[in-house]
C-alpha cells in the first residue's frame, strides 16, 4: 500500500459502524455512528492520530457557536474508501492530511461546520476533494507527532509571512502548542541568527519551558524583568511579534506589544479575537479585519497594514486564518526531518475511550496538569498503534530537542493563556 513508516496497513473498512467522540453540551461521549459509503468524488478517511486544539476547547465550553457535533481538525488519516472519479493518488491506505480551512468556501471548515477527525471514519465531501483540501503525504510524521502537523503549519504560515521583514528577534506571546512550536521552528524558517523570546501565562508554564532542552533564548512572565526586556528587545532592531493567544488574551497582549514597539516592529495577529475588537492604542483599526485579510495562504504575498499608534508611533499589522496546502507539506517535512526537536510537546496521548472523560474535564476545568504532568498537546489515537509496545509509555513526555543558545530569564506569572 502507499505511504511509509508506521502508518502503512492500519486502515480498515466500514464494518458495522465506527466510534466517534460526540459532544453533548460540555460533555464528550463515545458513540457509534453509521459509516457512510463514499458517493462519487468523495473520500472516506480513517483517522490515525487527532490533535486537540484550543479552538476545540472553546467550542466545548460554549464560547463559539460552531455546529459540528464531532470536532477535530488536526491530525493524519489513511484513505479507507473512495467514490467513483477520485484520482489514483488517493488509493486506500494512502496517508493524508486534510486542510481544514477552505480558502474561498466557508461551507467547509473541518471540525467546525463539517464533522471532524475525532472519529474513526470521516467522510470528506466531493467539493473539498475537488478543491484540493485532502493532501497525500509522501512521508507522514511518526505516530503522535501527527497531532502537531496542523499547528506547525500555522507556524509555517506565520513565519513565512514575518520573514519578509527580516526580524532580528521573534517575540511570541502564548506558551501553548503554537507558541512552543514557533520558537523551536524559528531558526529553521527565519534564519540561524534570529533570537527568540517566549512570554508565558503562568509561572508553572515558565518552569516547564525552562526544563526543556529546546526552548526560547529568553523566557518571560510578568514582572520588572519582562518590562525591561521588552523595551530592550524592541530597541535592538527589527522585531516580529507573534500573538499565539486565544481570543480572551489577544487584545491585551497586542496592546502590550504596541506599547513597547520599536521603529521596526511587525505584529502578527494570529490569536482569535472577540467580535468588533478594537483598541485605543491603534485608532481606526478593525482588528478582526486585519486577521481576516489573509486566509489559507491567500493572497500571496500576504496583506498587511501600517498603523499609527495612539502614542504617535507606528507598527505593521498582519493577520491570517487557516493554512495553505504548502504550509501543511512544509510542516510534515519538518516533523520528519527533525522529530526530536518537537517530540516532547505531545505530552499526553490517549485512546478514544480515555479521551471522552478527559475532554469533558477540559471543557469544565482550565487546570493544565494531568497525571502529574503539564498538558501542552493532547493527542487522541483512533487507530491501533502498529509499533511494538514501547518500554516508556507513549504519553510520557520526552525532551530530545536542540539546545537553546542562551539561558532563560526567570520571572513571575503573566496574563496570557496557554490553550493554543
Amino acid at each position: 500500500m502507499p505511504g511509509s513508516g508506521s502508518w502503512s496497513g492500519s486502515w480498515s473498512g466500514s464494518g458495522s459502524g465506527h466510534r466517534a467522540l460526540v459532544r453533548q453540551g460540555q460533555r464528550v461521549l463515545v458513540r457509534r455512528r453509521p459509516t457512510p459509503r463514499p458517493a462519487p468524488g468523495e473520500i472516506r478517511i480513517a483517522t490515525q492520530i487527532a490533535g486537540v486544539c484550543g479552538t476545540d476547547l472553546q467550542m466545548l465550553r460554549g464560547l463559539r457557536d460552531d455546529p459540528s457535533p464531532v470536532l477535530g481538525h488536526e491530525g493524519v488519516a489513511l484513505v479507507s474508501a473512495v467514490g467513483m472519479g477520485v484520482g489514483d493518488e488517493f488509493a486506500p491506505g494512502t496517508p493524508v492530511v486534510v486542510n481544514p480551512t477552505h480558502p474561498t468556501d466557508p461551507s467547509f471548515l473541518l471540525g467546525h461546520n463539517v464533522d471532524g477527525l475525532w472519529q474513526e471514519q470521516t467522510l470528506i465531501p466531493a467539493h473539498a476533494v475537488r478543491d484540493g483540501q485532502v493532501i497525500p503525504l509522501p512521508q507522514a510524521p511518526e505516530s503522535e507527532l501527527a497531532a502537531l502537523l496542523e499547528p506547525l503549519a500555522v507556524v509555517r504560515y506565520a513565519l513565512a509571512t514575518l520573514a519578509a521583514f527580516r526580524p532580528r528577534t521573534l517575540l511570541v506571546y502564548g506558551d501553548g502548542t503554537v507558541g512552543h512550536l514557533a520558537v523551536r521552528a524559528a531558526r529553521h524558517w527565519l534564519g540561524a541568527e534570529v533570537r527568540t523570546v517566549l512570554v508565558h501565562h503562568t509561572g508553572q508554564g515558565l518552569e516547564w519551558s525552562a526544563a526543556r532542552s529546546a526552548r526560547a533564548d529568553l523566557l518571560l512572565a510578568q514582572g520588572p524583568d519582562r518590562t525591561r526586556t521588552l523595551r530592550a528587545v524592541s530597541a535592538e532592531g527589527p522585531t516580529a511579534v507573534l500573538l499565539a493567544t486565544p481570543r480572551d488574551a489577544t487584545r491585551a497582549c497586542l496592546e502590550e506589544a504596541v506599547t513597547f514597539a520599536g521603529e521596526d516592529t511587525t505584529v502578527d495577529v494570529l490569536g482569535g479575537l472577540p467580535p468588533l475588537a478594537t483598541t485605543p492604542l491603534l485608532p481606526g483599526i478593525d482588528l478582526n479585519a486585519v486577521r481576516a485579510a489573509n486566509c489559507a495562504g491567500l493572497p500571496d504575498p500576504a496583506r498587511w497594514v501600517h498603523a499609527r499608534t495612539g502614542t504617535g508611533g507606528q507598527v505593521r499589522l498582519i493577520g491570517h486564518r487557516g493554512v495553505g496546502n504548502s504550509h501543511l507539506r512544509d510542516a510534515a517535512a519538518e516533523l520528519c526531518r527533525a522529530p526530536d526537536r518537537y517530540r516532547d510537546l505531545v505530552t499526553h496521548c490517549v485512546g478514544i475511550e480515555e479521551a471522552a472523560p478527559l475532554l469533558s474535564r477540559l471543557a469544565q476545568d482550565r487546570n493544565r496538569v494531568f497525571d502529574g504532568r503539564r498538558l501542552v498537546k493532547l493527542a487522541v489515537r483512533l487507530a491501533p498503534d502498529p509499533r511494538p509496545t514501547p518500554t516508556v509509555p507513549s504519553h510520557t513526555a520526552r525532551a530530545h530537542a536542540l539546545p537553546s543558545h542562551t539561558a532563560p530569564s526567570h520571572t513571575t506569572p503573566s496574563h496570557t493563556t496557554t490553550e493554543n
